[in-house]
């Protein structure tokens, strides 16, 4: 009986120990900004983007990214609008604990809804997915260019094999 009472005891200490562990690296990763080798992965996705911009459409655009945890948990990224004609790419950092490879795919995306704003587009049509921002998305790197989203291949996507 001691036998199993220490086996317990030791199972419930390591599951304590993992909980602690699982909660100090939510709020380490939720208090703090990205890791400075994901924000160069960012960058250097951007200078991608930007590259194949001026390739197919000769502007050289320099849009502001910025990383925000206010994003709703069902949006990856976002291209705004603002009242001042300001174009801004937000990205969802609480996305980036899931699949930063994912997330570097957005980037595109993002970029080609700003592009869509770029060029005076602001079709609401379908959230904006039409098929003229495909073609923009796919000319500018794009990957995840889908017009009509499965979340069964948003997951898939984000998995490693």
């Amino acid at each position: 009986m001691k036998k199993v009472y220490n086996i317990f005891l030791i199972i419930t200490l390591l599951s304590i120990i993992g909980i602690i562990y699982l909660q100090y690296d939510n709020i380490n990763f939720k208090n703090n900004p990205l890791p400075t080798e994901t924000l160069t992965k960012i960058n250097h996705e951007v200078i991608k983007i930007r590259k194949k911009i001026l390739q197919n459409y000769g502007v050289n655009v320099n849009f502001p990214i910025k990383i925000s945890d206010k994003l709703p948990n069902n949006l990856y990224g976002m291209a705004t609008l603002n009242h001042q004609n300001e174009i801004i790419i937000y990205l969802n950092k609480n996305r980036f604990k899931e699949s930063g490879s994912y997330m570097y795919a957005v980037l595109a995306h993002e970029y080609a809804h700003a592009m869509m704003f770029y060029f005076g587009d602001l079709t609401k049509v379908n959230s904006g997915h039409t098929k003229k921002w495909q073609q923009i998305c796919y000319n500018i790197g794009g990957t995840t260019c889908e017009r009509f989203v499965d979340r069964h291949d948003i997951l898939i996507g984000k998995v490693r094999f």
